[in-house]
């Protein structure tokens, strides 16, 4: 049975039972790799429903409503199904007694946050690269979307059973970062008191390399002034890498964003050691490096080409729409070059599964470098890119205007600041990666339903304040990490309201999610789903309100009292333990 049908929560235990149901009808030797169990798509079609039949009817040599019969009968006589229906051609349909619910529960209490991890990654090597912003200036805000996605995938692929490393990519080497050393070198001369007069285009403007530049002089006093550019270029820009990289670094700890590498693109040609050189002397021993000339591009002007012999990469061979150039007309290597080399080295490291998190602009460029992968490894391994798109800030429905210190752009930090991390993590997974974001600055702090972070935060945080008051009826209810082991104890088939009932549906979900999300490598998943756990928490909160004898604490009825309570603590582990894999708080109270 594959690894993602182990009994290790309810949906994957009824899949094991519908599959030795398969079995015990097809025989040992049947494939069952396609059997699902899921929720149907309406709920009045029962808890679960399995396409079991009908995608093994061909193999069985029946037709899928006969087979559909058979394994029917069969999980009619399972302790924990209540009723099997068939439906259309051969899907099955089936109901759980209120004991698979109320068992399932105990599972949550007893898991606690740790209800949900999975063993599916099976210890997986997966290295996620995210940000990788260039070191030329401070974060902005669609730096932070990628960052905090980047992040939360980590998370969500650790969590389900896979050895991740997060890994951030420094452009320490190209066109960009000499850019930048002569904009701090202007900066660096205004330190010594020349009038520089207004920044020159194609230069950084922002103030914030002003601090750079003092830096230098402090360090350096006048030495570096008269200094030819071959000279003084290589002091500066190692200056200005190093403190553009401190800044990002705290940039991304206010986000609570971490990495475990942080790989220098310099290095693949420094040290002794061109790496960059040997992946091209690799891939043209296996012939898929060659000289040649290329067609002109498609609708370009004729006087944009240049037709020239030059170094080219077999990227059609592997998928991709045209062959890629590896070197420059000057001698010098293309950005796609390094590229390749610095994905050689991901495979070199033991990761057979990357996944890079890109910006808007690169989806062009998607398909060479899954090209390169392909070809570097052998076929071995796998790169899949995700692409974040734009973030568009708003306050109150205005656009946002730029930030003086950065010069351009409003600043991440800027955004962290006002509306803090919790917010900015939440509202960044709160849509699909390649789905533009509006982010209202003034929407991300109301205390609304409207407002998801402060919706789902609110879950959590009523879910706590259920259990202060819940004291004042009973003093022995522990407050610490005794309180799910008390709990554990209530008489859980007290539970038998329809709603409660639901939440221990949605509840019993949550593993099975944390699987797909995984797989498919979309965190917002699990944003969605917390939403909607909150919206039916909130949703039997306000019946309590309307209806007393549904409140969670009744009054004289402390048996009653202890199985919500425990029903109110399955809540509060599911909603922390989301809220942690997408890196937002879960407070015990809202201020």
């Amino acid at each position: 049975m594959p690894a993602a049908s182990q009994p290790n929560h309810l949906f994957a235990l009824m899949q094991s039972r519908v599959c030795a149901a398969c079995e015990a009808i097809l025989g040992p030797g049947a494939v069952l790799s396609r059997v699902v169990v899921e929720p149907p798509r309406a709920p009045s079609h029962g808890d679960m429903a399995t396409n079991a039949a009908m995608v093994l009817a061909k193999d069985a040599g029946k037709k899928p409503r006969d087979l559909a019969e058979a394994i029917a009968g069969r999980l009619r006589g399972d302790d924990l199904v209540a009723r099997v229906d068939i439906a259309g051609p051969g899907f099955i349909n089936f109901s759980l007694k209120l004991s698979a619910w109320t068992g399932e529960l105990r599972t949550v209490l007893a898991e606690g946050q740790r209800y949900g991890m999975s063993r599916i990654g099976e210890g997986e090597k997966v290295n996620v690269e995210y940000v990788s912003a260039n070191p030329t200036g401070p974060m902005h805000v669609g730096h932070g979307r990628g960052a905090v996605f980047g992040d939360a995938l980590a998370n969500l692929l650790a969590f389900a059973g896979f050895d991740v490393t997060r890994e951030y990519y420094i452009n320490d080497a190209g066109a960009q970062v000499d850019v930048l050393a002569r904009s701090v070198f202007l900066r660096y001369r205004e330190a010594l008191g020349e009038d520089i007069g207004a920044i020159p285009d194609g230069l950084y403007p922002g103030d914030y390399l002003k601090r750079v530049g003092k830096a230098l002089a402090d360090e350096y006093g006048a030495a570096l002034k008269n200094k030819p550019d071959s000279e003084w270029l290589p002091v500066v820009r190692a200056k200005a890498i190093a403190m553009m990289m401190d800044v990002i670094r705290d940039d991304l700890a206010a986000l609570n964003v971490r990495h475990d590498v942080f790989f220098s693109e310099r290095s693949l040609i420094e040290g002794g050691a061109d790496k960059v050189a040997a992946t091209i002397a690799e891939l043209r021993e296996r012939g898929e490096v060659y000289e040649g000339r290329l067609p002109p591009p498609k609708g370009a002007p004729v006087e944009d080409y240049e037709d020239r012999e030059q170094t080219l990469f077999r990227a059609t061979d592997f998928g991709d729409d045209v062959d890629r150039p590896l070197k420059k007309s000057d001698g010098s290597y293309t950005y796609f070059a390094s590229d390749i080399a610095y994905h050689r080295s991901k495979f070199e490291r033991g990761f057979a599964t990357m996944i890079d998190v890109w910006g808007a602009d690169h989806g062009g460029y998607i398909k060479r470098m899954q090209a390169a992968v392909k070809a570097v490894s052998g076929g071995k391994a796998v790169l899949d890119v995700k692409v974040v798109q734009l973030v568009r800030l708003l306050r109150g429905g205005e656009p946002v205007k730029m930030s003086k210190r950065a010069g351009d752009f409003v600043t991440l930090r800027d955004v962290v600041d006002e509306v803090g991390r919790d917010a900015v993590r939440f509202m960044m997974l709160y849509r699909k990666n390649d789905a533009v974001l509006d982010f209202d600055l003034a929407k991300v702090i109301e205390q609304s339903r409207d407002n998801a972070v402060f919706y789902v935060q609110y879950g959590h945080a009523r879910g706590e304040s259920i259990f202060r008051n819940a004291r004042v009826e009973m003093p022995d209810l522990p407050l610490d990490e005794g309180r799910a082991v008390f709990l554990a104890e209530a008489p859980l088939e007290r539970l038998d309201d329809a709603a409660e009932l639901s939440l221990m549906r949605k509840i019993a979900l949550y593993p099975r999610l944390v699987e797909a999300a995984a797989l498919a490598h979309e965190p917002h998943r699990i944003a969605f789903y917390l939403y909607e756990l909150a919206s039916e928490f909130h949703a039997q909160w306000t019946r309590g309100k309307d209806l007393p004898h549904l409140r969670f604490i009744i009054q004289n009825d402390p048996e009653l009292t202890t199985a919500r309570l425990a029903l109110v603590q399955a809540v509060v582990n599911v909603l922390a333990s989301g809220l942690g894999v997408l890196g937002v708080t879960a407070p015990s109270e809202m201020r």
